[in-house]
């Protein structure tokens, strides 16, 4: 099965190179492409992995005019691809590209949904504040109280995952919060095919964090409307 790595990007022109090295040596062999999704960074993040892609003839680059919001980000890019699997990965190298291997292995084994969490046993989280930490996990609690079967998976807001593309591609759901994994797992029902794995969530290498009190404000308020949604 051929996968899509979609990789949403504003303003992170000195992290794109590295993360391409990384990702084109740790899946050497398999059948893969790239797909950034840019939102018209004046960084010229675009224009960067353009000419990487270039040199490797297997990467897609989307420009968006303006910042539309990381969850139509992701739709846009898996639509973009006709991959059987696409995985999600940030482009400031806090999601280790290293682990996409092992992420697709466990797709290949019969897995639908594989996440990596920051919330397991085995997982470590650098450089996060206190204040950040309980903000995140009090986002996570309040979407387990409201959505009860989402509470078997520990990091519903993680933004690195890989899935098979029909579970996605179809989602029903208007992608109103900052974090698009809670809208996937609102709208399956068979969690027995969902698995999660630890990770090192790592420092940011360049550039400035894009979450912020704000914007977890702004998820908490989604996760709301989810669920009016839902109802």
């Amino acid at each position: 099965m051929r996968l899509a790595v979609i990789i949403p990007t504003y303003n992170e022109a000195e992290n794109i190179p590295v993360l391409f090295e990384r990702c084109f040596s740790s899946l050497a062999g398999l059948d893969f492409e790239l797909v950034v999704v840019d939102d018209n960074s004046p960084d010229g993040t675009a224009d960067v992995a353009e000419r990487l892609g270039a040199a490797h003839g297997n990467v897609k680059v989307i420009r968006r005019p303006a910042k539309a919001g990381l969850a139509s980000a992701v739709l846009d890019g898996i639509r973009a691809t006709n991959a059987e699997v696409v995985a999600v990965i940030d482009a400031d190298l806090q999601h280790p590209p290293e682990l996409l291997p092992l992420m697709y292995s466990m797709i290949l084994r019969g897995y639908d949904l594989v996440i990596a969490s920051r919330y397991i046993k085995g997982s470590r989280i650098e450089d996060w504040s206190i204040t950040r930490e309980l903000i995140s996990k009090i986002a996570i609690t309040i979407a387990h109280l409201l959505f009860p079967k989402t509470r078997k998976v520990k990091d519903i807001t993680s933004g690195y995952f890989m899935i098979k593309r029909d579970l996605i591609y179809n989602i029903s759901i208007t992608p109103v919060s900052f974090k698009i994994l809670l809208i996937v797992l609102v709208s399956i029902n068979d969690f027995s095919k969902v698995l999660e794995i630890p990770y090192v969530f790592c420092k940011r290498r360049y550039g400035k964090s894009k979450l912020n009190l704000s914007e977890m404000i702004k998820f908490m308020i989604d996760i709301i409307k989810l669920k009016l949604a839902k109802l």
